[in-house]
């Protein structure tokens, strides 16, 4: 069952890059954003979409699975960190496992980065500094009962398939309720959202 965590609801994403700039003022990484703004259609529509480290679950992290170093920790109640800067080698097995996109290295440093839930304020019960300054409420944190409480009608995301692979997160996306409709990012084809296909994977239109 979700806990506190982030919500992303790509419906009101207005691709204002506040996430971006408060992701930069984070102490743990200063100057440098842990966040990602996509344009799924660039060119053709204004629509954008925030992308967070979804933390997967099952399979457990699979970008720390493939790290030889070790350097990518997992804690007790589920965020998947960023590496560890005295372990990590800069091999990027993190960047081509991770089913959505999220690790980027740092070629100077040659070192993996990526969202850690900005851990040290989540620890203490705070909100992650993107979900903090988001104007519409793209990135919401908190209980899955209290984004219904708030967004009557919606229902939440938890489990993406990739071709053959299901993949469990830690992060959830909004989707409207009683329905499942695509959900943007990733980079693999995206079959099915809570077991159901999407749009010209068999899902009626």
């Amino acid at each position: 069952m979700l806990g506190r965590t982030i919500f992303i609801d790509p419906g009101r994403c207005i691709g204002c890059q506040a996430c971006v700039s408060a992701c930069r003022e984070c102490d743990s990484h200063r100057g440098k954003s842990m966040i990602h703004l996509d344009y799924p259609d660039e060119g053709r529509t204004v629509a954008s979409l925030p992308t967070v480290c979804m933390h997967c679950e099952d399979p457990v992290a699979p970008c720390a699975e493939v790290c030889p170093a070790e350097a990518i920790l997992i804690t007790a109640d589920g965020v998947v960190q960023e590496a560890d800067p005295t372990r990590c080698i800069g091999c990027a097995n993190c960047v081509n496992a991770c089913p959505f996109g999220v690790p980027k290295i740092d070629l100077e440093a040659k070192l993996q980065m990526k969202c850690n839930l900005c851990y040290d304020r989540t620890s203490y019960g705070l909100a992650p500094m993107c979900a903090t300054v988001c104007p519409t409420g793209a990135l919401f944190y908190g209980t899955v009962e209290e984004l219904q409480a708030e967004r009557p009608g919606v229902d939440v995301s938890t489990m993406f398939a990739f071709g053959d692979t299901v993949v469990s997160t830690g992060v959830a996306m909004v989707v409207p309720g009683e329905r499942r409709t695509p959900v943007p990012g990733g980079t693999l084809n995206l079959i099915e959202v809570n077991g159901r296909p999407t749009p010209g994977n068999g899902a009626r239109a």
